[in-house]
């Protein structure tokens, strides 16, 4: 299997929101779609999912046109999108309806999903002593529940391809572990998924592959590993029992940051890090902590559309 984005472009008038976008999914797991506010992330997904007309382009799924129904592709959008004065339990059994899960196999997924997303209560109401049970509707829940409703229904027709749009806004740090684990589930049934989140730890610890978007366009694109090693070992986090600023003027280092306990510098290389420990150790300065590493994901965004302020 395989997804296949080419050359998509959409234009509102004379303005250009995804332009000449394409990239591929070949394996199962996690492709990462990340951009600022406004660099058409979501367009991108929604044109993918059949939900907004585009202006070129195609979208290819397992060598055809993708066609989301027959393809049966999961959906968890970044905003609220459940029917607010239905009852959760209908409306789940309705978006299963609409992708073809007969009602047995939908309320056995309903049951499963409702106990591992801890939502029992409010799917399925205890009856009270002498009263009818009141089913819960979509608008009395907080926004993490419904949200969980929503993954709910995005994974009710146990899809091969899932979308999800900032799947982890809003939630409590409790709640991220459990939809991260869900994740990892979905990622172990050799699932395949597009990601969009502004948490660029989350898409280290899930994705392999990116493709960041500016004003539209793809600034940069590939294996997020190969990516890392292209720039170089040139963060180096030094920790000491004693001042080391007069070492670090001395070899022309730049300061990232620095905390009471921590320097983080920049480096031009491993061997200018290297001469720099031989040096510490030379004067028998007692280093504490000396590690070099890769640039975070979070600081190649930043070089990469940290000049692209919000579009209004």
């Amino acid at each position: 299997m395989s997804l296949q984005v080419q050359n998509l472009m959409k234009k509102y008038g004379d303005k250009v929101v995804v332009e000449d976008l394409s990239f591929e999914i070949t394996k199962p797991g996690v492709y990462a779609l990340l951009g600022t506010n406004g660099a058409g992330k979501t367009t991108s997904l929604r044109i993918i999912l059949g939900m907004l007309a585009h202006d070129g382009g195609k979208v290819l799924w397992n060598g055809a046109p993708l066609d989301p129904v027959k393809a049966n592709v999961g959906y968890l959008a970044e905003e609220r999108g459940l029917y607010p004065k239905y009852s959760l339990l209908d409306q789940l059994l309705y978006f299963a309806k609409l992708k073809n899960v007969p009602k047995k196999t939908a309320m056995d997924r309903i049951k499963y999903w409702s106990d591992r997303l801890q939502v029992n209560e409010y799917v399925f109401p205890p009856k009270m002593k002498g009263k009818k049970s009141k089913a819960n509707r979509a608008d009395q829940l907080s926004k993490g529940n419904q949200q969980k409703i929503q993954l709910m229904a995005a994974l009710i027709s146990d899809p091969k391809l899932i979308i999800l749009d900032e799947p982890l806004s809003g939630l409590d740090p409790v709640n991220t572990d459990l939809f991260k684990s869900i994740i990892r589930e979905q990622i172990a049934q050799d699932k395949y998924l597009i990601m969009s989140s502004h948490q660029m730890p989350t898409i280290e610890e899930f994705c392999s592959d990116i493709t960041i978007l500016n004003r539209g366009k793809a600034v940069l694109q590939g294996d997020l590993n190969e990516i890392k090693k292209s720039y170089g070992r040139v963060n180096l986090f030094v920790k000491s029992d004693v001042d080391i600023a007069s070492y670090i003027e001395e070899f022309g280092l730049r300061i990232v940051n620095k905390t009471p306990s921590e320097y983080h510098l920049k480096v031009k290389n491993e061997q200018q890090a290297m001469d720099f420990l031989a040096k510490l150790i030379g004067e028998k300065i007692p280093v504490v902590k000396f590690e070099l590493r890769e640039p975070s994901l979070h600081e190649i965004f930043i070089e990469k559309v940290g000049d692209v302020h919000e579009e209004k």
